[in-house]
Formats: C-alpha cells, structure tokens, sequence
C-alpha cells in the first residue's frame, strides 16, 4: 500500500490490496485481498471491494457501492451510490440436495464485468455480468444494465435500452428514437465542440483532446 493513501480508521484492508497515491479510501469500507485501486481514486464511505478486483486511476467511487469479484473498472470511470455490480447469473445458496452451502469462491460460473474509460454509471444502478460498458458511456440512475453498452451511448432504464449519445464531457450530443435508426450524421457538442460521428447507432469521435 502506498504510503500516500488516505485510509479511514474505519476502514477494513485486507492483506494483498494495492492501493495508489493520492486514494482515499473513506469510512466503514471493505476491500478484500488481492485487490488492486489505482491512483488518486475515492473510495466513498461503506463500499464493499470484493477480492480480485481492478480499478484504475482517478475513479470515483461513491457511498454503498458493491463491486464483486471479476469486476474490472478502468480509468476515470464515477460509479454513482448505491451500484450493485453481479458475477452469477443464476446463482444458488446451496448445493441441489440443500444439504450444503455452495462455495463462494471463483468457478466456470463467474462472469467477468469491464468498465471502459471514462464511463459513468447513475446511482442506484445494477449491472449484469459478461458485458462491456463502453468508453465514456452513461448509464442513467436506477437502470438495469443486461447487455453491453456501445461507446458514448446514453442508456436509461429496466432493462436499460439506448436512447442517445454523449460527450466526454458528459452532455448528450444526439437523442435515439425507439424503433428508429439514427440518421448518418456528425453531431457537435454545444458544450465543449468535441464532434462524433454517428453511423448505425455507431458513435465515434473525431478528434479525442490530448492528454
């Protein structure tokens, strides 16, 4: 653990977690073994880190979070509170016969979530296993995410359903109708001029800001 962390006293940190400069993990938070959390991350207060975990620089976690093994969150990603993150989609307590609990630990079952940069994800939010969220994609408050979420899409509800397009800087550049294929086009953002082209439901930018 780096020296130049911020751990509450509250905090449980298990041995074999890798925590960056300039992270604060913040109160009552639990962070299992073999985890790793990049630099200049937050923590917020009674988030649960299971074991085997990445998570990436400048990542903002809030309150209550819930984030399972097989979960990898890349750089710059704000998970809202109150997010349930899942691994299992048909998970069992016990063996058939009831006669034991199943074991917890990894098996053929565990699915793997990803992260990309730069996405957000609403407070509030569960997402399912064996899927992608795109590259600064936005999931809005309270959704269910089933499926993986394209770059720069906006997708809102239960199940969580495209319904336009944002910028990095998170306004929405282009709104998608039910039913309806987008027009071919290339969309600007009135906030910061970032442009993207739109093909298909397909968003790409066309010129990323440099570092």
């Amino acid at each position: 653990m780096n020296d130049a962390a911020r751990i509450h006293e509250t905090a449980i940190v298990e041995d074999g977690v890798s925590i960056g400069e300039g992270t604060s993990v913040w109160d009552n938070v639990h962070i299992r073994h073999s985890t790793t959390i990049g630099q200049r991350c937050i923590v917020g207060e009674k988030t649960y880190i299971a074991y085997g975990v990445t998570i990436g620089d400048l990542v903002k976690i809030n309150a209550f979070v819930y984030i399972c093994n097989a979960v990898t969150i890349e750089k710059g990603v704000m998970i809202g509170a109150s997010t349930t993150f899942t691994n299992d989609r048909f998970p069992r307590a016990t063996t058939p016969d009831l006669t034991r609990l199943r074991s917890s630990d990894p098996d053929e079952a565990t699915l793997p979530t990803l992260v990309r940069e730069g996405a957000s994800i609403g407070a509030g939010c569960t997402i399912g296993c064996d899927l992608t969220v795109g590259r600064f994609a936005m999931v809005g408050m309270g959704s269910l995410v089933t499926r993986s979420v394209p770059d720069f899409h906006l997708v809102v509800g239960n199940p969580a359903r495209s319904v336009g397009c944002v910028c990095r800087c998170g306004q929405r550049v282009a709104r998608f109708e039910p039913e309806q294929e987008p027009p071919t086009e290339v969309v600007a953002c009135a906030s910061c001029a970032l442009r993207y082209s739109i093909q298909g439901r397909q968003v790409t930018e066309l010129a990323a800001p440099t570092p």
